[in-house]
């Protein structure tokens, strides 16, 4: 049984997460409806995708049976106009103004950085700052107006430069150098917003997973790669993402690692329904 509806501890409260079709998205998504949050979710598309699995329309389903408000937003975050029409779509959707926001949509495109064409760079560089920063302004003013309120930027490990030399790449390589300094920048205007708007009641905090999330873009990318303790569950990603959703005003600025946030807030781990998971299927 869910926790959510209209007794979970976000009632009341609504939210806008990026990225929402599938992998980690659709599932904060669905953890924050079962928590009692209404939910406005962001993807270029509605129906599911040609390759990989989900859509905003199964998301939009697994929300509503916690008897909770969703909303769809379709737009491409790497335009600018379409972005420029997210908030308000949601705003107007949602019937209020946002109090959550998770920016989660990414664009990973993996190419050694000696010969990555601009266009590609540019792509990401929309997708994972540009995007997420015209989003957080978007819903700023009605924050700061309310007195609080809560931005979650999902970031990388990536973002880490290696030791060396010599240099340990792992399975992906030098590739993933240029989506990791997006995700750098994106970690930087997390803790710089942090800072400015320290005293308004609005928390900004980066996170990234602990280890490898198995979402339907990773599987299909380092499936069968990563041994067992490379690897972390959805439920355990989604559980500190949460937390962010519903700290206090005194947890801001910092880019957080999932399993860290877990540990030091002393968190149960939930199932996306927002009921605990029995002790053998917790990370």
């Amino acid at each position: 049984m869910s926790t959510g509806s209209q007794g979970g501890r976000l009632a009341g409260k609504r939210a806008l997460v990026t990225g929402a079709s599938r992998g980690i998205g659709a599932a904060v998504s669905e953890r924050l409806g079962a928590e009692g949050a209404s939910v406005a979710i962001v993807a270029r598309t509605l129906e599911a995708h040609d390759r990989l699995p989900g859509s905003l329309a199964e998301t939009r389903t697994r929300i509503e049976s916690h008897g909770t408000r969703a909303a769809v937003v379709v737009a491409d975050l790497t335009d600018a106009d379409q972005r420029a029409g997210v908030v308000p779509r949601a705003v107007e959707a949602l019937g209020g103004p946002i109090d959550i926001l998770v920016n989660n949509a990414a664009a990973a495109i993996y190419s050694e950085v000696a010969t990555m064409p601009l266009k590609r760079r540019r792509l990401m560089f929309e997708a994972n700052v540009h995007a997420p920063l015209d989003l957080a302004q978007a819903v700023i003013p009605s924050m700061v107006d309310a007195g609080a309120g809560w931005i979650v930027n999902l970031t990388s490990g990536s973002a880490d430069p290696w030791d060396g030399p010599p240099f340990e790449l792992g399975v992906t390589g030098s590739t993933i150098t240029v989506y990791g300094a997006s995700k750098a920048a994106l970690r930087r205007l997390s803790n710089g917003l942090a800072a400015e708007l320290h005293g308004s009641g609005i928390r900004v905090n980066a996170v990234e997973p602990r280890a490898a999330v198995m979402s339907e873009g990773a599987e299909e990318l380092v499936g069968g790669k990563l041994r067992e303790d490379q690897i972390e569950t959805m439920e355990h990603m989604v559980e500190g993402v949460v937390a962010l959703c519903d700290c206090p005003e005194d947890m801001t600025g910092r880019t957080w690692v999932s399993g860290d946030i877990v540990t030091e807030l002393g968190l149960a781990v939930h199932a996306l329904d927002g009921t605990p998971m029995p002790p053998d299927r917790r990370p």
